[in-house]
């Protein structure tokens, strides 16, 4: 199979970069073929495309849970190496949390859960205990700490998952559809957790079929299409009249009232909420 190549150079200040990375799965052939992405500190990146676009490989192979053919991952100029000592230093940079909370929850209750991680680094007690209080806390689900995994609603046992993942303190969470699957109360939830995560200094990335939810939270975008990353500010590729329909997306809702007014998108200041739309209306 013929891969595609080209130079690329990674956004000035990237702490997680993937280049030129091909992936696939057997009798599948090629999902990724050269994808070129970077994630930058203090950013809010979301990632986009249809089923089976290749989000969900991409952080596979970002979080070093999937070896790609070819191409390279690196956290901080550090290349990721798919051996031991490599997958522990990367993980405790780097974190993914998966779609599914079932996929990763496993222990009896939640403060079980949250504390796998870090007493898998080797810690002390005084230090895995400072760890899980932060992540609970930081999670909301302080009051949950006690609770049987089993009884806990969907949106809960999310907030857990991701706990877990930060008790691990990475640079950098991978979220795979955090908001799928939960009512609005629970994606506002959801919304203050992140605000929380991006208060301590952990960039977080999502991927997500919520096009609404990208276009307010980001800003920045990659959509994943034809097996390759489009990446930019989130107004310049939310915008885009051409790429949006190959990658089979819809344009958010207020990119779409005000261009039925016949009003274009200020690109330096947005509206991405209610509030905004209808000051820029009023």
């Amino acid at each position: 199979m013929t891969h595609r190549t080209g130079t690329w150079e990674p956004t000035v200040g990237a702490v997680l970069v993937g280049e030129g990375l091909h992936a696939g799965y057997p009798g599948r052939g090629d999902v990724l073929d050269c994808a070129h992405v970077s994630v930058t500190g203090r950013s809010r990146p979301a990632l986009l495309g249809e089923n089976g676009s290749g989000k969900t490989t991409l952080l596979r192979c970002l979080s070093g849970a999937h070896v790609p053919d070819a191409g390279s991952v690196a956290v901080d100029g550090i290349t990721l190496r798919h051996d031991n000592a490599g997958l522990r230093d990367h993980r405790q940079r780097v974190q993914l949390v998966l779609q599914d909370p079932d996929d990763q929850l496993f222990s009896a209750d939640v403060r079980a859960d949250v504390s796998f991680g870090p007493i898998n680094l080797g810690l002390d007690d005084h230090e895995v205990r400072a760890r899980v209080s932060e992540a609970l806390e930081l999670l909301d689900v302080v009051d949950l700490a006690d609770r049987p995994v089993h009884q806990l609603s969907y949106g809960q046992r999310k907030r857990v998952a991701i706990a877990g993942a930060v008790a691990m303190r990475p640079q950098v969470i991978l979220l795979d559809e955090p908001t799928a699957g939960l009512d609005p109360r629970a994606v506002t939830t959801l919304r203050a957790a992140l605000d929380n995560l991006e208060a301590r200094g952990t960039t977080v990335v999502v991927s997500t079929h919520d096009i609404d939810f990208a276009w307010e939270w980001a800003d920045e975008v990659g959509v994943v299409v034809d097996g390759i990353v489009h990446q930019g500010s989130t107004v310049k590729i939310m915008t885009d009249a051409a790429l949006l329909p190959r990658a089979h997306l819809g344009v958010p809702w207020p990119v779409k009232l005000l261009r039925s007014l016949g009003h274009e998108i200020d690109v330096v200041d947005p509206p991405r909420t209610v509030a905004d739309v209808a000051r820029f209306l009023g």
